[in-house]
């Protein structure tokens, strides 16, 4: 009766991936931009390990 979605957890993965590749050019850039950069890739690392951890479930 119900299921769980296995895209949510494929998507949460690429978005951690996207804040990671993110973090690591924004260190690398450095400075007020690299600042703005690692955060941006801050905040896609913990958006997407809270959409990994939310229950999700489907009516079938």
């Amino acid at each position: 009766m119900f299921t769980k979605k296995e895209t949510t957890t494929t998507t949460s993965k690429m978005v951690i991936g996207v804040g990671a590749l993110a973090t690591g050019i924004g260190r690398l850039v450095g400075g007020r931009v690299g600042d703005g950069i690692t955060g941006f890739g801050l905040a896609h690392i913990v958006l997407g390990t809270l959409d990994m951890v939310r229950p999700t479930v489907r009516m079938r």
